[in-house]
């Protein structure tokens, strides 16, 4: 019974929703000192069900099956409702953002388009043989929508922090995403989808995961400039130790609850941290 549990929490795509809006909190705190923006939560929290649930309601069968693979061929009308449902409380939450239309619109584009590639009509067939970056493209999504958009919807005024924390979430997500990636390239290269992973070798996409953790650390450490205090920023660094520390693991264990458990959870564990010292 509790595995079903965490498999629907997590299959359905609750769970990384949750860390999306855990993510909008740590930069509205971090970087604002204030609460975030409610709706922007509701928003994205709903907008990432129904986006995830379209995304694996496509997913075609894999070549290698999986746990998640599997319980989404079980629950293709799930996945439906999920993604509705999604739609629906997206829509709702919409209208109270109407002021940030053009920003939360470019967001959604650029999420339909992720999976664009999956849908049958030959013009979104197309987009699998020109999906090079598609690493870099998921990470500038996860980017904007959880470090970018909260600053925007909060009419901030930019400082020279925000851009140094902004880029420190993007080499951690980018390493993420690159991991999930390499998992998933033999999949990817079925399907006839060319990105930057199925391309190079294992060595060089070794060296692209070690020089984005280089940075990750470099520009989560540049925020001391900021005088930033020395807690934060360690809770900032703990998610790239742990990601350094796993990734020999993960190319020898592809296990389903290591990928969307752990490492999905990795991006969301230092503000998971902030919450929990409540700071």
């Amino acid at each position: 019974m509790l595995r079903k549990i965490v498999d629907f929490v997590v299959f359905s795509s609750l769970y990384v929703a949750i860390c999306a809006v855990l993510m909008i909190w740590q930069t509205s705190r971090l970087l604002l000192d204030a609460p975030p923006s409610l709706h922007l939560l509701g928003f994205v929290f709903f907008a990432t069900i129904c986006s995830y649930n379209f995304h694996w309601y496509l997913t075609p069968r894999s070549a290698s099956p999986s746990r998640r693979v599997q319980w989404t061929h079980h629950h293709k009308r799930l996945h439906i409702v999920l993604y509705l449902t999604g739609a629906i409380g997206s829509i709702a939450f919409f209208f109270h953002l109407t002021g940030f239309m053009l920003a939360i619109g470019f967001a959604a584009l650029l999420t339909f388009l992720y999976s664009a590639p999956k849908l049958p009509q030959r013009i979104f067939r197309r987009l699998r043989s020109i999906a090079i970056g598609k690493t870099f493209f998921l990470t500038f999504v996860w980017v904007y929508v959880t470090a970018v958009l909260p600053v925007i919807v909060a009419g901030a005024s930019w400082n020279g922090s925000f851009y140094w924390y902004i880029a420190s979430r993007f080499f951690l997500i980018y390493a993420c995403c690159l991991i999930f990636d390499f998992r998933d390239r033999e999949d990817d290269r079925s399907h006839g989808i060319v990105s930057m992973v199925t391309l190079l070798s294992e060595r060089n996409i070794d060296w692209l995961f070690i020089i984005s953790m280089i940075l990750f650390f470099f520009t989560s450490i540049a925020l001391s400039w900021y005088h930033y205090p020395a807690f934060y920023i360690i809770l900032l660094l703990i998610p790239g130790a742990i990601l350094a520390v796993l990734f020999p693991e993960t190319k020898r264990n592809y296990s389903d609850y290591l990928y969307y458990v752990v490492l999905d959870g990795i991006v969301m564990l230092s503000g998971l941290l902030m919450l929990m010292f409540r700071i």
